[in-house]
């Protein structure tokens, strides 16, 4: 390591080519690949999918892919005491599923990127078995990372840590950016969306993207023209067909599969609302995009969720699960123009908050202060 120069693994489950990447991918590439920029060494270790090649590159980062799903944990450590032994100064270790406990098998700094932890909604997403080793794992995070610097998203996250015993010091809550090159109001014209609502990420169970099913038949009596888009991929896609045609809503309910780039932007560009009823989020990201065009989101009162939505501000929370108020809160949006509008402004001015650029420059002094803290220890 020079004085200015870094070399950094990154050791994730995903990378931003696997087809069930989400916004924790998003996030983590948009702030390395700024670090590249800046001249530091950065590569990452993820695991294999179908299709996938094993040494690939990503805006100039190389990518090793090893192992599968269920056993790339268990075989990090040989791989990095293999392959990176003497060429990293830092790992950063983004769990987002299950520990790879790189500080019981490396002597280098470790900063630990967490996007959230699952707690006991795992059992909402896996079954029994897998959701019972991985609620255990998570218990094992203090004792294994105790020493570590944590780098978080959310105030939600950063308590739930420290619950667990995590020292607040090394708890360090870094705000997502976005692009707002990309991300700006489309040219309305005096005009609004019409009535579609819009999910973007992955089709998890434990997301409950099926709440705004539950209302559409409600909904489309006031609304008749009322659409519910669901734009992802993940292994609840049959499940919310499944639920669309017993509410008997299939030709509301369009899922769109994987979308980026101007796909993406061209669905908020006709979204009235953003829709997001899971239980726990580490952040929100597509929230403060979707803010970014001027749509407004309703959204569970959850951890993560309650910290990118500004509650009667950019848009509305409901509790959990309270399928009537998050049919009232959508039926205001639907119904006011003029309450639309002035959520829609003050979402623009809530999103121009956000930026990759601050986003990179804490995260590079968290790497600093990780690798200062070590040589300390």
């Amino acid at each position: 390591m020079t004085q200015d120069r870094l070399r950094i693994l990154i050791v994730s489950y995903r990378d931003l080519k696997h087809p069930e990447q989400g916004g924790a991918e998003v996030i983590i590439h948009e702030v390395y690949r700024r670090m590249r920029a800046k001249g530091h060494e950065v590569t990452f270790l993820t695991c294999r999918f179908p299709g996938g090649s094993d040494r690939d590159e990503i805006d100039g980062m190389p990518i090793h892919r090893i192992g599968n799903l269920y056993d790339f944990n268990f075989r990090t450590s040989a791989y990095i005491k293999k392959e990176f032994a003497g060429k990293i100064d830092v790992v950063v270790e983004d769990l987002n599923k299950l520990p790879f406990y790189t500080p019981r098998f490396t002597d280098l700094p470790v900063l630990v990127n967490i996007p959230h932890l699952f707690g006991t909604t795992v059992f909402q997403q896996a079954a029994f078995p897998l959701a019972t080793y991985v609620f255990l794992q998570e218990k094992l995070i203090p004792s294994v990372y105790g020493n570590c610097e944590f780098q978080v998203l959310s105030e939600s996250t950063r308590g739930d840590l420290e619950k667990r015993g995590i020292p607040p010091k090394q708890l360090h809550v870094v705000k997502t950016g976005i692009d707002h090159d990309y991300y700006r109001p489309a040219e309305r014209n005096g005009t609004q969306p019409g009535p579609i609502l819009l999910y973007l990420g992955r089709l998890k169970k434990y997301k409950c993207i099926e709440f705004p099913i539950d209302i559409l038949p409600s909904l489309a009596k006031k609304h008749p023209d009322v659409e519910y888009w669901i734009a992802g991929e993940g292994d609840y896609r049959d499940a919310l067909a499944a639920r669309a045609r017993e509410k008997g809503v299939s030709d509301r309910v369009k899922l769109l599969g994987y979308v980026e780039g101007k796909e993406k932007k061209d669905l908020l560009d006709r979204t009235r609302v953003l829709c997001y009823t899971s239980p726990k989020e580490g952040w929100g990201l597509s929230v403060i995009e979707a803010n970014a065009v001027g749509v407004p989101c309703v959204a569970s009162n959850s951890p993560g969720l309650c910290e990118a939505v500004r509650d009667g501000e950019t848009g509305y929370l409901v509790p959990h699960g309270d399928l009537p108020a998050l049919e009232r809160r959508i039926d205001d949006f639907l119904s006011d123009p003029e309450l639309w509008e002035q959520f829609s402004k003050r979402g623009m001015e809530w999103a121009d908050e956000f930026h990759w650029d601050k986003m990179t420059d804490q995260t590079e002094a968290l790497l600093r202060l990780a690798i200062t803290r070590h040589r300390k220890a």
